[in-house]
């Protein structure tokens, strides 16, 4: 496509933004314009460059991401797009988020698959809105669209994972009570292990699940999902 998606890092661990920088500049349609640590220097970097998407941490050292969220929505209202990347998971930040007009919210530590697919929503709402800009009459299809855009229920699985397993998954990860590998979660259900871990990824990118590494005898670290609190 011509004239890719401008994106801005914005996370005050210097390492964890160039992981992020990196999984951005891997889609096709988006470049990394710039990366901030700071609140201030968010603000600056969205004043002077203008970008489509801001990739947000909560947490920063002057003040927080949700601050930087306020302001900017004040200065350029909603035209510029925020995905939430953090490990902030109680419940005010989430509504505060919301309530500025985030639609996706990232919780820490995730993939790249999680993020891509949040990558590609925002693709595809940004098509809609050129298609709009161009006074092209509305169809039903481009108004459903928009619509969806902008609720606030989860959205479908992407493709190739299904509605039902899912939901199969997130039920024995629930009634676990207690962490769980993804060949603990195939054998329980009857699926691959590289099965069962696409599904709980899918479910770590929308903030339902937790993952954390845990290193055994062997030295290699084995990932441990569960329910997110």
């Amino acid at each position: 496509m011509t004239g890719r998606l401008r994106a801005l890092i914005v996370d005050d661990d210097v390492a964890v933004a160039r992981i992020h920088q990196r999984f951005v500049a891997e889609h096709p349609s988006f470049t990394v314009v710039g990366v901030a640590h700071s609140g201030a220097s968010a603000l600056e970097q969205i004043e002077r460059l203008k970008p489509d998407v801001v990739l947000l941490d909560v947490y920063l050292p002057d003040f927080s991401g949700l601050e930087v969220l306020s302001r900017m929505r004040l200065e350029h209202g909603r035209h510029v797009e925020v995905i939430a990347v953090t490990a902030a998971r109680d419940l005010t930040s989430v509504r505060e988020a919301r309530a500025n007009g985030v639609r996706h919210y990232l919780v820490k530590p995730f993939t790249a698959t999680s993020l891509r697919e949040r990558l590609d929503e925002v693709e595809r709402h940004h098509a809609t809105l050129r298609r709009t800009a161009r006074g092209e009459p509305l169809d039903q299809r481009t108004v459903d669209q928009i619509i969806a855009s902008t609720a606030t229920t989860p959205s479908l699985p992407p493709k190739g994972l299904s509605q039902p397993t899912l939901e199969r998954v997130a039920t024995v990860l629930r009634e676990a009570g207690a962490d769980l590998s993804a060949s603990e979660i195939a054998e329980r259900i009857g699926m691959s292990r590289v099965g069962a871990r696409r599904y709980l990824e899918h479910l770590v990118g929308r903030g339902l699940a937790s993952v954390e590494p845990r290193y055994g005898a062997t030295g290699r670290p084995e990932n441990r999902y569960r329910v997110a609190p």
